[in-house]
C-alpha cells in the first residue's frame, strides 16, 4: 500500500508517500481501503516534531478515515465486507490501507460521501464534547471560540444553533468573517488588526463570557481567563501557538510555555471559575462515550445540522501542499487527504 510518511521532524518537504507492506486487521479490527482521511493541526504539529502523542519518526498519522471495509480479523463479523464506513484511528489513517477496532467504525447513510465523512469525527467529535459533555452548553450562553474558521471552529459554530440564544464570538482574519456569518457567528472579530480581549468587553459591557473555547495555549489561556465572568468555564484543547512557521522553534515554545497561567483549586474556587482540557486522542480508553458521541452526531447530520465545510482535497502525492495550507492557518473548514488525484 501507499501512505504518507513522517520522514523526520521538519517542514512540508519531510513528508514523503512509500510503499510498505498491508497490514492485516488483529482481533477485533477491521481494514479498510481509504478514500478520504481528515488532516488536523496536531498532525502538522507531529510533522514539526512538537506533537508528544505521536509515533516514533518516521511515522503514518492521520486519526479519522472514511472508506470500504475490505477485510475483518478474528472475531469480527461485520460491518460486511464492501460496506461503507467511517472510522476513527489511532494514526495511520493517511495510507491506502488502515485497520481500525470495530468500536470505533460507523458505518455511512448512502447520501453520505466519503469525502464529507471524513470530515466529521475529529473536528465534530472535539466540538460536541466540549459543548455538550464537558461545558454543559445552556440558552443564552456567550462563548469565546478561537480559530473559528478551522475545522473545529466551524463544527462549534453549527453546532452552537441548537441551542437558542447562544452569542458567539469567533476570532479569525477578516477574510473568513462571512464564512463565519453563514455559519451562525454573532460576532466575527479580526484578531490581526484588533485585541480580541478588548473586543470581547467591549460588545458584552465589561461582563466577559460563559466559555473560552482555546486551541491556542500559552499566553492566551490566561487573556482567556481573565474574559471569563463568575461560573465561567475556559477549555483548552491544543497549543497551536507553540507552531509557527513550517519548523519547531525552541524559543517560540518556551515563550508559550512562560505564559501559561499558574493555578491552584483554591484560586478557581474563590473566582468560581472551572478550566477544563480536551484531549480526544486521549480517550480511546473510552470508546463507550466515543461511539455515544459519534452516533448522536450522525443524528445531527440526518438532521441536516451536521455539514462540514470542505477548503480543499489533496491526493497524497500533495500532502505537502496540504500541511502547508493547514499549518499557515489558510484554510477556511477541513483539510483532506485522498490517495490519489
Amino acid at each position: 500500500m501507499r501512505a504518507v510518511w513522517i520522514t523526520r521532524a521538519g517542514g512540508p518537504e519531510v513528508l514523503e508517500v512509500r510503499t510498505t507492506p498491508n497490514p492485516s486487521p488483529a482481533a477485533g479490527e477491521i481494514r479498510i481501503r481509504v478514500h478520504a482521511a481528515g488532516l488536523n493541526f496536531a498532525e502538522v504539529m507531529a510533522r514539526q516534531g512538537l506533537y508528544p502523542d505521536a509515533p516514533r519518526l518516521p511515522c503514518v498519522v492521520g486519526y479519522e478515515v472514511a472508506g470500504v471495509v475490505d477485510a475483518h480479523g478474528p472475531g469480527v463479523d461485520g460491518p460486511a465486507i464492501g460496506s461503507r464506513v467511517l472510522a476513527l484511528v489511532r494514526f495511520g489513517g493517511h495510507a491506502e490501507l488502515v485497520c481500525a477496532p470495530v468500536a470505533q467504525v460507523v458505518e455511512l447513510p448512502d447520501a453520505l460521501g466519503f469525502e464529507e465523512a471524513a470530515a466529521i469525527p475529529v473536528n465534530y467529535l472535539t466540538a460536541y464534547h466540549m459543548l455538550f459533555r464537558v461545558a454543559n452548553l445552556r440558552a443564552g450562553h456567550r462563548i469565546l471560540v478561537h480559530m473559528a474558521a478551522g475545522g473545529v471552529g466551524l463544527a462549534v459554530l453549527q453546532l452552537c444553533r441548537t441551542v437558542p440564544d447562544v452569542v458567539t464570538f469567533g476570532t479569525a482574519s477578516a477574510g473568513k468573517h462571512e464564512v463565519l456569518r453563514e455559519f451562525g457567528c454573532t460576532h466575527p472579530i479580526d484578531y490581526r488588526t484588533e485585541d480580541y480581549a478588548a473586543r470581547v468587553r467591549a460588545l458584552t459591557g465589561g461582563d466577559g463570557v460563559d466559555i473560552v473555547l482555546d486551541p491556542l495555549g500559552g499566553r492566551d489561556w490566561k487573556r482567556g481567563m481573565r474574559l471569563l465572568r463568575p461560573v465561567g468555564q475556559l477549555i483548552a484543547y491544543g497549543f497551536a501557538n507553540a507552531a509557527s512557521g513550517e519548523r519547531r522553534s525552541i524559543l517560540r515554545l518556551a515563550r508559550q510555555a512562560v505564559g501559561v497561567p499558574l493555578l491552584s483549586p483554591l484560586g478557581l474556587m474563590n473566582q468560581n471559575r472551572t478550566v477544563s482540557g480536551v484531549n480526544l486522542g486521549h480517550l480511546w480508553g473510552r470508546p463507550d462515550l466515543l461511539r455515544e458521541e459519534l452516533s448522536a452526531l450522525m443524528d445531527l447530520w440526518h438532521a441536516g445540522v451536521v455539514r462540514p465545510r470542505i477548503d480543499g482535497v489533496y491526493p497524497f502525492d500533495r500532502a505537502a501542499d496540504a500541511h502547508r495550507r493547514l499549518g499557515e492557518r489558510h484554510n477556511i473548514g477541513k483539510v483532506l487527504l485522498v490517495p490519489s488525484g
